[in-house]
């Protein structure tokens, strides 16, 4: 692997990138909007929808393949709760928000349209018996495919298991009155593959790319938990490469990764921003 500094954005989670446009989100569901050719300062900022009610965490965030509208500039947009360990109400598991995005010059707004959720986020396929550290879980989506991919630490084993489902499309669901969208309920029946590779160390940003998940991990100065990159192929179902960014002379928690035209994209949590070649 091979890295470059590009810039600098602000501090935060993970985010996407599409179309010119870099969107950096932060625990609070608000997000940063910058030109990919201009990142000396922010374009636009905006707030998820209904994040009154649901706050995502943004622990993980993607573009999927289609659009709300055929007009649309931007496809759906999926990021993670991943908020159970900040002291939110909602002890949510396993679960994906999806908004329609949409730009009026340089005004972002969003529409939460959907939620994606892990049913069996108690059952023992999913958690350890004796519980784990961080049970809420991450995701990814195939494009090429149509694929959901969800994946979470298991203490027990220890390892990282990765669950595959069809990406359902935004009116599939059964209508949710609290929130005024469909609610989407994965059950183990619904479960197309599954496996496990090598125990990763606190879930961070992740991506995918030509079926390859890009996934961090790890804490800023943490040589328990030190940050890292890891490449699993999907289709062989084995994990390919680990990077450890101290060997690049950084030792700060990972959280953002996307492609865009086959381009790596980075940041730590402090905004450094980077090029990674593979």
């Amino acid at each position: 692997m091979e890295i470059k500094q590009i810039g600098k954005i602000v501090y935060g989670q993970d985010g996407a990138v599409f179309g010119g446009y870099l969107f950096r989100f932060n625990h609070k569901s608000e997000c940063t909007v910058y030109l990919l050719e201009d990142f000396t300062k922010p374009l636009a900022e905006f707030k998820l929808d209904k994040a009154d009610i649901i706050n995502p965490h943004s622990n993980s965030v993607m573009f999927g393949n289609t659009r709300y509208s055929e007009e649309d500039e931007f496809p759906l947009l999926y990021t993670n709760i991943y908020n159970n360990h900040a002291g939110f109400e909602n002890k949510l598991k396993g679960v994906t928000c999806v908004y329609r995005l949409q730009r009026n010059g340089n005004d972002f707004t969003s529409t939460l349209l959907q939620t994606i959720e892990i049913g069996f986020t108690e059952d023992d396929v999913w958690k350890s018996k004796e519980g784990d550290a961080r049970p809420y879980g991450n995701f990814v989506i195939d494009y090429d495919k149509s694929l959901y991919y969800a994946f979470t630490m298991r203490n027990e084993e220890p390892c990282t298991r990765f669950f595959a489902f069809t990406l359902p499309t935004f009116r599939d669901g059964v209508y949710d009155e609290t929130l005024g969208i469909k609610r989407v309920t994965f059950e183990k029946t619904d479960i197309i593959n599954t496996f496990d590779i090598e125990y990763q160390h606190y879930l961070q940003g992740a991506t995918m790319e030509n079926g390859v998940i890009y996934s961090l991990e790890g804490f800023s100065d943490d040589k328990n938990n030190p940050p890292a990159i890891r490449l699993i192929d999907t289709k062989s179902k084995q994990q390919t490469e680990v990077h450890f960014f101290a060997d690049f002379g950084t030792w700060i928690e990972p959280e953002f990764i996307d492609f865009e035209n086959g381009v790596c994209y980075y940041s730590d949590c402090k905004g450094n921003l980077y090029n990674l070649t593979f």
